[in-house]
Order: structure tokens, then C-alpha cells, then sequence
């Protein structure tokens, strides 16, 4: 009996067994089929990510809200930055937001009502203002400057940007059918993923992505989500307006290559009347203008006289505006947006008073420290420049490790910003050199302007190829055992006049394309690579194997009367 008992309960657990394999089975396939096969009928709400006022460009959702509404809406700086300029600048100690382009300049101040465009008062009626350390910008200024287009929705607190220039893919859902009422939107790309939205037929969207039989789209009220390809039909395409450019006067732009050359003027400028024909020049630059003091103040040399000779040479006059060479000085005239438009305004009053045609930007011995400022004063400077109809040109050295003399120069951004960059390819061995050498040796200057366009991506058509019209002088004399190199530098006449002197025959260095003569005197070696019509033509050469803008001269004193003619070519 108890054999038969064993045996029937035995059966009856078996059966059991497989009866709940049979249910779990069944759960686990009906789980499958409503997880894998069947679309989810589960809504949720938007992921706005606890924000407010969620912002978003492009079909993305932004890190940080906005705040306001309508008109007032303002947007966090952080967002700006990223979505549609990143050189937008605030500065924390004059509590000043700066905003350059291509021909205007906006700035104003947190809590003001009042700022400028290109000097121009410009009124807002929304300040900036700061909210638990986060800048907000008004939407007023962003519109004038970047053609931005706002469009917000009360029901959803969404606020969706568009950006002067953008092209959106405009569509609407497809006719329903009669057993339907809306299509799902839907989390992600798949029908397995929660529905955020119910849709009606017809209701227009914006598309972001197409998907691989999906596309994310943007709703009018500014929901985002995925819906099928078959639900979507695609309307017009439409193109968020471009700003209007400024109404800057109409610079004279130089037909042909550019042929510049440096006027180094020193107490005055110089005598017209002796300067003689200069065939072929058609830029002059003389170094009239110069930082006084910390404060941005700008001192003068220029000379109406020589801006009326050069008009009537048919001759452009860009005015070279230096930082004196004093690092100190410049850190504190940069340091502010105070002090840097102190310095602008007075540029661009020189710049009226005496008609010139340009202005040219000679910023050396800097500290690396004021990089980012001295861009920035040119960001600043260019659009005020620019309304003016003047030509905004800077002169950069070669790429080197010097911290003062080659470091500080962001030579990318300079060019994004500038008309024209003049590369100073010379100084290759300096006046306190430890070793004697070429001034700008060919393959020196080659590699120099390479690197600029090719590390920088400097367009080519934008550099001029600095050029030096003097040479250096040098002496090797034995002392105590080892060999001491000092150096004068000389122009052109003084070389040429020294070698017919001493009845020199100068021989061609082919590693450095130029002419070379040595000579004993006095003790100690003298050593000199020579600058005349054979280096001259090289380099004019050079500039157009480049495809350069042009060459830019340093200076016209040093040069001889037969160096026009080579430039000129």
C-alpha cells in the first residue's frame, strides 16, 4: 500500500512540475510577444530633465533652462556660448557681455538698460542679470546680432532656437485611417519604446534625424520624439533668414597682389619730396600710432601730408598701431574691455581724421598669459574698423617656442578675424644671436608661411609674405678661446657700398638662396648673407608658388631703388 501511494503522488508531483513549466512558459512567451513583438502602449511624460524651461537647438535638449517669457525670455550665457557664438564674452569685473561679428560689436552691461552697437546707443528692455551664478542674456541683443529666432510654448515651457542661416526639414502626419485616432511619439526609435505623445493627422514637425526607417522630429509645441518614416510626409524646407550685414562703408579692396611696405617713422614722418618713385607699391604702412599707457590711451605721429603724397601715388595708407613693445602696459590695456575700447575709439578717430584706407596691427613682446585678451581686442577692434570701410590687418611672427615673441598669437582665430596677416619671416638669426646666419634664409621663410596655412589653416590668400629689406653684419672674433658673435644690421645701400669697397664677390649660398660674402678685418671674421635682387626675386617667387595676398617690406629706408622693380614683378 504504501508502494501504491509513492507511485501516486509521484504521478502528481510530475504533473505539477509540468503544469507550472506549461504557466511560466506561457508568461514568459506572453511577455516576449508584449515586450519584443507587440508596440508598447505605455506613455511618459517628456524627459525635460527637471527643467523649467527646457531649451532646445536643433531637436537637442539642452543642460540648462531659460527663463522669462514672451519678450522677456532670457537665455543662460553657457547656452549661448555653446549654440551660437563661442567668443561671447562676459567680464566679471566690469560686469560687461561682449559680442562681436564680422561688422558689429554689441556690448552692455548686467542690470543696464542701455548699450551700444558699433558705438551706436542700443536700448533693451530686459537687463541681463544673474541668478544663482548663472548669467542670463536678454533675447534682444542675440536677435540683432545673430539673427536668432526664438519660439516658446506655454503649454509645454518649451523654448526652441534657430539660428540665422539654419535649413529645417518641415513635415506633417499622415492621413489616419478611421480606427485611428493619433500615432504614437515615441521615446526612442523603436515601437517597443514608451509613448510620449499621442499626434493627430496633419500636425506639423520639424524633422531632426533621419534614423534608419525612423525620424526624430520636433512638434510645434516643442515635445521632441521618433515616429515612423510611413507616419511622416515632407513638406518644404525652410530657411531661418540670414542678419543683414551692417551698412559698413565699402572698403577699397587692392586689385591684384598686394605689395606693401613698412614706413618706420620714428620722431616724424618723413620728407615726401625725397622719397622718389617707388614703382609697384601700392600699400604704405608707417608705424604712426602707439600704446601710451596702461590705461589705452593711443599717442600719434601721423602726418596728412604723407596720407595726401600716398593718395596721390595711388597708394593705400594702413596705419601700423603698435603696443610699443611693452609687455607690461599691455597687459593692462588689455585687461579690460574698458581699457581695449578706449583704445578702439581712438584708433578709429585717427583713422577718420587722417583718411586712411587701413589699419595694421603690430603687437609684440607679449606675455602668453594675454593671448585670449589681445584676440579678443581684435575681435573687438575689426567689426568698428570695418564700419568704417578700413582694411584690419596683423602681423604675426614664425611659429616658434619664444614665450613674448611667438606664443601669445593665436594665429587661427587672428586669421578667422582679419582681412590680411602679415607673417614677419624674417629675424631667423636676431641681432644677439649666439650664431651667425641669414636674417630669413628661403627654406627658413618657406617652412615659416607653410606652417601657418597648413597648422593654422590660415588661408593662403590672406598672408602676406613678410620680407626683409637689410641684412646683419657679423663678426666671429676669438676670445679667451672660444669664438664671440656680435652683429650691426645694415640696409641694401650700406651692403652694396661695403662690397664695392672692399671689392667683394659675393658667392650663392644655395642653402639659403642668397648671395653670401665673408672677409677678415681687424682680427675677426666678418659674415654677411646678403639681401638684393637674387634673394628679392626668390622671395617673390615664393609668394606666388604660395598663392599669398602679397609681400609686405621691411622698411622702406633700407631699401635700394632697384627693389621696387623686382617686387613690383
Amino acid at each position: 500500500m504504501n508502494l501504491r501511494y509513492q507511485k501516486k503522488t509521484g504521478l502528481r508531483t510530475r504533473g505539477l512540475f509540468f503544469i507550472t513549466a506549461a504557466i511560466v512558459v506561457l508568461i514568459v512567451t506572453g511577455i516576449y510577444i508584449k515586450d519584443q513583438v507587440l508596440p508598447s502602449t505605455k506613455h511618459v511624460k517628456p524627459d525635460f530633465h527637471g527643467l523649467a524651461k527646457p531649451i532646445f537647438v536643433g531637436g537637442e535638449l539642452q543642460e540648462a533652462s531659460a527663463i522669462g517669457s514672451k519678450e522677456g525670455i532670457k537665455l543662460p550665457l553657457s547656452v549661448v556660448q555653446k549654440n551660437i557664438d563661442s567668443t561671447i564674452r562676459y567680464e566679471k569685473k566690469s560686469k560687461t557681455i561682449i559680442m562681436a561679428t564680422h561688422d558689429k560689436l554689441i556690448h552692455f552691461k548686467t542690470d543696464e538698460l542701455t548699450g551700444r552697437v558699433n558705438s551706436k546707443p542700443f536700448e533693451l528692455f530686459f537687463t541681463a542679470e544673474q541668478v544663482k551664478g548663472t548669467l542670463y542674456l536678454p533675447i534682444a541683443p542675440l536677435e540683432e546680432l545673430y539673427g536668432l529666432q526664438v519660439k516658446e510654448d506655454p503649454s509645454t515651457g518649451t523654448v526652441t532656437l534657430f539660428k540665422s542661416g539654419d535649413q529645417v526639414q518641415m513635415a506633417k502626419t499622415i492621413k489616419l485611417k478611421k480606427e485611428d485616432k493619433t500615432i504614437p511619439l515615441r521615446e526612442g526609435p523603436s515601437i517597443h519604446k514608451p509613448i510620449v505623445y499621442d499626434v493627430k493627422q496633419g500636425e506639423s514637425l520639424r524633422i531632426w534625424a533621419d534614423l534608419d526607417g525612423w525620424y526624430k522630429v520636433q512638434l510645434e509645441n516643442g515635445i521632441v520624439g521618433f515616429l515612423q518614416d510611413s507616419d511622416v510626409e515632407m513638406g518644404e524646407q525652410l530657411s531661418i533668414e540670414q542678419i543683414p550685414a551692417a551698412n559698413e562703408k565699402p572698403n577699397a579692396k587692392i586689385e591684384g597682389p598686394i605689395n606693401l611696405i613698412w614706413e618706420a617713422v620714428y620722431n616724424k614722418s618723413p620728407d615726401v619730396s625725397q622719397i622718389g618713385p617707388l614703382p609697384g607699391v601700392n600699400v604704405v604702412s608707417p608705424t604712426w600710432f602707439s600704446l601710451l599707457d596702461g590705461e589705452g590711451n593711443v599717442q600719434s605721429k601721423a602726418d596728412m601730408g604723407y596720407v595726401k603724397w600716398a593718395h596721390e601715388n595711388n597708394m593705400q595708407v594702413w596705419a601700423l598701431f603698435s603696443n610699443s613693445f611693452e609687455p607690461k602696459l599691455t597687459t593692462e590695456a588689455l585687461s579690460t574691455f574698458d581699457r581695449r575700447f578706449q583704445m578702439i575709439q581712438q584708433v578709429m578717430s585717427y583713422a577718420q581724421i587722417y583718411r586712411l584706407d587701413g589699419i595694421n596691427i603690430d603687437f609684440e613682446n607679449i606675455y602668453t598669459k594675454d593671448k585670449e585678451n589681445f584676440t579678443q581686442f581684435v575681435r573687438e577692434l575689426t567689426p568698428m574698423l570695418r564700419a568704417q570701410g578700413l582694411i584690419v590687418s596683423v602681423d604675426v611672427t614664425p611659429k616658434s617656442n619664444s614665450e613674448m615673441w611667438s606664443a601669445f598669437l593665436d594665429r587661427q582665430s587672428l586669421g578667422e578675424l582679419v582681412d590680411y596677416m602679415m607673417v614677419m619671416s624674417y629675424d631667423e638669426h636676431w641681432a644677439s644671436s649666439p650664431r651667425a646666419g641669414s636674417v630669413s634664409s628661403l627654406p627658413w621663410a618657406e617652412n615659416a608661411m607653410r606652417k601657418i596655412i597648413e597648422e593654422d589653416q590660415v588661408p593662403a590668400d590672406k598672408l602676406l609674405l613678410g620680407i626683409p629689406l637689410y641684412t646683419r653684419i657679423w663678426t666671429e672674433k676669438p676670445v679667451d678661446g672660444k669664438t664671440k658673435v656680435s652683429s650691426k644690421t645694415a640696409g641694401m645701400k650700406a651692403i652694396q657700398e661695403l662690397i664695392e669697397k672692399k671689392q667683394l664677390k659675393p658667392q650663392l649660398d644655395e642653402a639659403t638662396g642668397q648671395n653670401y660674402v665673408e672677409y677678415e678685418e681687424d682680427g675677426a671674421k666678418r659674415r654677411i648673407w646678403i639681401e638684393d635682387q637674387t634673394s628679392l626675386q626668390a622671395r617673390v617667387k615664393l609668394a606666388q608658388e604660395l598663392g599669398l595676398a602679397g609681400t609686405a617690406s621691411w622698411t622702406r629706408s633700407f631699401a635700394l631703388p632697384e627693389a621696387w622693380d623686382v617686387l613690383a614683378r
